[in-house]
């Protein structure tokens, strides 16, 4: 919108420029010359320095009411500056400080869209970073109790190896006394059947020659023949040695079966072992790469951590630095709009002292 009026501006004042020149020119041939010398001269004077005096005090009036306006004591001191001093020095202030103001405008402009780029950027940084801080933590919450729950699970696993291989001791020496046992049962057995065979070979080679003595002798008058005795104490011996066997063989058989038991028992246990201690050597692997993991997130999460601190910092810096220009940044571009314009009055205030001027410097000449 400036920039349009400013065109339009320019465009009005070209136009004055040639109508002032077509004036300049007729007003300063010759014939005009002398009759303005005869008669406007002396009045022409006055007027100019009333002209003057009144322009200055119009301009400078106009100066200060925007001054108070805007509340800015540079405009209020050129207007005191309007007043006093020279005209192309006062010209020459309301020049520079239209384009000071002009600077100031565009200037500000670029720190709003700085402030502005840099609150946006600012804002998706932190919310990224907000994110990356949430899922670190997830992250390391899982991985926590991932390390707990193989921690415990590796404990348990220990614990069941140890139980086994205790078992798998307790097995083996409940195996050595049984066998101590069977040892000794076998050795009674034995001994009771070879002790009860010499006793059966004494009884029988006795028992067979009495046999034969009373086979070959005839029983007194009055007797009856002599039958033999020794079958029912042969045979009770016989029976002992042949249970005395017998309870070797139950033996022998049970203790095959309690050995191989044992061997079987013995073997699975081991495979059990084996089997969970390569689950342990397994989650050890999995607790050792989960304990990694969670060092380099927590190092990513301090990371994350001084990142969202320094971005909250950046963000209050941009906060001191332009809460201000953004907050007021519509009222101070009106103001300065203002204070450019009533600058551009008060320069064509004056500029009309200098055409009176120009005149009387033409009629001078």
């Amino acid at each position: 919108m400036t920039d349009a009026e400013y065109e339009q501006r320019t465009k009005e004042r070209q136009i004055e420029i040639e109508a002032v020149s077509k004036a300049l020119a007729i007003l300063s041939s010759d014939d005009a010359h002398d009759l303005f010398t005869k008669t406007f001269t002396p009045a022409l004077l006055q007027l100019e320095s009333a002209t003057n005096s009144q322009r200055r005090e119009q301009a400078a009036k106009l100066l200060a009411e925007v001054a108070r306006k805007t509340q800015n004591p540079r405009l209020s001191a050129l207007a005191v500056q309007v007043r006093l001093d020279a005209f192309k020095r006062v010209i020459k202030a309301i020049d520079d400080m239209i384009a000071q103001l002009t600077t100031e405008k565009k200037d500000e402009i670029k720190h709003k869209d700085y402030c502005i780029e840099n609150f946006n950027s600012n804002e998706r940084d932190t919310e990224r970073k907000d994110r990356e801080k949430k899922d670190l933590l997830a992250l390391i919450e899982d991985l926590t109790m991932t390390i707990d729950t193989l921690t415990k699970e590796i404990e348990t696993l220990k614990s069941e190896i140890a139980e086994m291989q205790l078992q798998m001791k307790r097995a083996g020496e409940d195996r050595e006394l049984a066998n101590k046992d069977f040892q000794q049962v076998v050795a009674d057995q034995r001994a009771t059947q070879q002790l009860l065979n010499q006793a059966l070979d004494v009884l029988k080679s006795v028992y067979a020659k009495k046999a034969m003595a009373l086979v070959q002798q005839e029983p007194p008058a009055g007797f009856k023949k002599h039958k033999k005795q020794s079958g029912g104490v042969l045979g009770m011996i016989q029976s002992i040695i042949d249970e005395a066997a017998g309870l070797e063989k139950e033996a022998i058989r049970s203790e095959e079966e309690s050995q191989k038991a044992y061997e079987d028992f013995v073997k699975e246990t081991n495979g059990s072992i084996e089997d969970k201690s390569k689950e342990i050597t397994n989650k050890s692997e999995l607790k050792a790469k989960a304990e990694d993991d969670k060092v380099a997130a927590e190092e990513s999460r301090d990371n994350v951590m001084l990142e969202l601190e320094q971005l909250a910092n950046e963000n209050a810096d941009l906060h001191k630095a332009c809460d201000f220009v953004i907050k007021n940044f519509d009222i101070r571009q009106t103001a300065r709009d203002e204070e450019v314009e009533a600058l551009k009055q008060a320069k064509a205030i004056l500029s009309g002292a200098k055409f009176i001027q120009m005149l009387q410097q033409g009629f001078m000449a």
